[in-house]
């Protein structure tokens, strides 16, 4: 896919955006508000992780925010040995503190791009990337971004992502950009949609539910789900 990222945001940008936004990250309700669907996403990744792994122990979670999702996690499957993982200090700190309230495992945080993460083989049962590798940008950053998550993944364990999306055939892109302009309209107006599409358009490139799909087989995961698709943002997974 041939691309100029040159004008896209860096890790600085995007750390610092986040470094300035812990409390509405710190609420479902009001942190996920442009996330069409989100509630739901959130319970499906959870659910379907705890049919999957009902014994789990070894959670990380990339991307993982102020902790919303390994705290859902936790209500399912309790007592997880939770990694963390996050850009910004700010959310990994609150999150370490709301996670640690609700488990008697461990609680690791790592401050790293998520490209980085270099942790044992076969280390964790259950990965979750809710809203964070629509951050990833060239073919090969998003093919070992996946690669590593099926290394550390122990066998049968599973991958959960719930993130914005693309479609691969335009005149899709186009009708769900509307959808979606239409949608933040109902939250903000016309200038709240703007500077949300804005942003998007300067941090984020995300790919196709197809794209992820095909990569998640190729990187070895046997097993693919589609949990549910709604506009611009969907969730699906895999299994080791």
């Amino acid at each position: 896919m041939n691309y100029d990222y040159s004008k896209k945001a860096g890790n600085k940008e995007i750390r610092e955006r986040f470094d300035n936004d812990v409390e509405r990250f710190s609420n479902l309700d009001t942190g996920q508000l442009t996330t069409i669907d989100a509630t739901v996403t959130m319970e499906l990744c959870t659910e379907a992780a705890k049919y999957v792994n009902p014994i789990a122990k070894d959670l990380l979670d990339i991307g993982c925010g102020a902790g919303n999702y390994a705290l859902k996690m936790l209500e399912k499957v309790s007592d997880l040995n939770c990694t963390l993982n996050d850009l910004s200090r700010p959310m990994l700190d609150r999150a370490k503190e709301r996670v640690s309230a609700a488990t008697t495992g461990r609680v690791t945080i790592l401050q790293e791009d998520m490209r980085n993460l270099n942790l044992r083989d076969e280390s964790f049962d259950i990965v979750l990337a809710a809203a964070t590798l629509h951050h990833l940008r060239d073919d090969a950053d998003w093919e070992h971004v996946f690669k590593n998550i099926y290394r550390m993944l122990k066998p049968g364990g599973s991958f959960w992502i719930s993130d914005l999306i693309t479609h691969d055939a335009e005149p899709l892109n186009r009708l769900f950009h509307q959808k979606y302009s239409d949608y933040l309209d109902t939250l903000g107006g016309p200038e709240y949609r703007k500077k949300v599409l804005d942003y998007i358009a300067y941090e984020d490139t995300p790919r196709s539910v197809n794209y992820q799909t095909d990569l998640l087989k190729k990187v070895g995961f046997k097993q693919v789900e589609i949990l549910h698709k709604n506009s611009w943002f969907a969730a699906f997974g895999g299994v080791k």
